[in-house]
């Protein structure tokens, strides 16, 4: 007879091994069923601030800093163009829109007691987490996959194979932190793909790569940097991974490399030449791993939370990662959900309605990431006025640092929102010619 768990967790990435080490702490009887074996290769390999108060409660913030992890202070976006010549009352575009940056110290962050998070190789990133963990009490089995999750009796039995060998574990609730495979999303067919992004992203590591090529502040060649291409709806993340590896990664809509005809290699490079010297840069450094794709860039599920079950990270919903969001939901939203599971065992009662709390609570914060990228894409290089706007800076800032989940929406949304309807409705506007091609509604129909 196989052991009852109190929660059985499908998946152990940063959301699984988060929402283990939040429940073991609490004395609650954990399993972690993880398909693959750690450690293993990932994409998303830049935090932001918000995941800072969440590494420091289960006790894993020395552990990752301890691995030496690049610092990341802030954060840096490059242009080749300099945008219109009317900068329509806006002030502080020390570069024109070119480029600009942003300090994550500018702004105190409850619950952050640093002013840096870090850049992170995920394979060991993903790796300390889970072991954290198991330190932690939480059982954790990799090489499992869950097959299918067994909702025909009152409390749910995860049905798993390991070596060929099928086993079923009975839980009395199930977090699916399964990530991008969205196994319960997948099982209930509650997923749904975003009617706006469609985007696809092409990466890889480089050696001994010049991060100052297009910095603008040589001294922060060590932020994450988004150029834009003079490409539409495309642009390349440069994560620092270690002193001397770099993270280059293009995203472009999928109907663009569709129309290369999926040549990966010539659509890469090509893409990159439209910044002749990042392609520069790049080709007299080292790729040391080879191109690898993300597509299902972006979806929802209409329903997070059940009887006996609820969703975590990606696993509950995936937004396009230009701002480094993806850790970050993944963290916050394993402790939110805690709260309520935690609470929901001690009352010996795990139904849907022990789970609003945080159902509420991650639609309102993912809503508020879901539209700021969405207007972000609208602006295009138009954003960088707002990143150094002295009235907007800081609003912006508490977006980039992750800091969404208290507000019903942040105030810069609004003044973005303005700017880009006020531009689209005028063709003759001065700004109409850089605006991007992406048109997203409302957030909230998403989610």
């Amino acid at each position: 007879m196989t052991d009852r768990f109190d929660v059985g967790i499908i998946g152990g990435g940063p959301a699984g091994s988060t929402a283990a080490s939040y429940l073991a702490g609490a004395g609650l009887k954990v399993l972690v069923l993880e398909a693959e074996t750690f450690p293993r290769e990932h994409v998303g390999e830049s935090l932001v601030p918000a995941t800072t108060p969440v590494l420091a409660e289960i006790g894993a913030f020395e552990k990752v800093e301890a691995a030496g992890f690049p610092k990341k202070y802030g954060a840096a976006w490059t242009s080749a163009d300099s945008g219109p010549s009317d900068k329509m009352g806006f002030t502080g575009l020390d570069h024109d829109f070119r480029a600009a940056e942003i300090m994550f110290n500018e702004r105190t962050q409850g619950g952050v007691h640093k002013d840096y998070t870090f850049h992170v190789d995920r394979g060991k990133f993903d790796q300390i987490l889970l072991e954290h963990a198991e330190s932690r009490g939480a059982t954790v089995r990799q090489a499992t996959r869950v097959n299918r999750v067994d909702f025909s009796t009152p409390t749910p039995t995860l049905q798993t194979t390991h070596d060929g060998i099928r086993t079923d574990i009975p839980v009395g609730m199930v977090v699916d932190a399964s990530g991008r495979r969205t196994q319960l999303g997948s099982q209930l067919r509650v997923k749904q793909a975003d009617p706006v992004f469609n985007q696809y992203a092409i990466h890889t590591w480089f050696d001994n790569f010049d991060r100052k090529a297009l910095a603008v502040n040589k001294g922060q060649a060590d932020f994450i940097f988004i150029h834009f291409l003079p490409v539409i709806d495309t642009w390349v993340w440069q994560i620092p991974i270690t002193d001397t590896i770099t993270s280059i990664g293009v995203v472009t809509q999928r109907e663009r490399l569709k129309a290369s005809k999926d040549n990966l290699e010539d659509f890469f490079w090509d893409t990159i030449a439209s910044r002749p010297e990042l392609h520069k840069a790049l080709k007299d450094s080292e790729q040391v791993r080879p191109l690898k794709t993300e597509g299902d860039y972006s979806y929802a599920l209409s329903q997070i939370c059940g009887d006996n079950f609820l969703m975590v990270g990606d696993a509950a919903r995936f937004v396009d990662p230009i701002f480094s969001s993806g850790v970050s939901v993944a963290l916050n939203s394993a402790r939110i959900a805690c709260k309520d599971i935690i609470a929901a065992h001690e009352a010996g009662d795990y139904s849907k309605k022990r789970f609003d709390t945080y159902e509420s609570t991650l639609r309102r914060g993912v809503n508020n990431w879901y539209e700021f990228i969405s207007i972000y894409y609208r602006l295009n290089i138009l954003f960088t006025a707002f990143v150094q706007d002295p009235r907007y800076r800081l609003d912006v800032l508490k977006m980039l640092q992750g800091d969404v989940y208290d507000d019903e929406e942040p105030r810069a949304l609004a003044a973005m929102r303005e700017i880009v309807t006020a531009v689209e409705n005028d063709p003759t506007h001065l700004w109409h010619p850089f605006l991007g091609s992406l048109q997203a509604g409302s957030a909230k129909a998403m989610f």
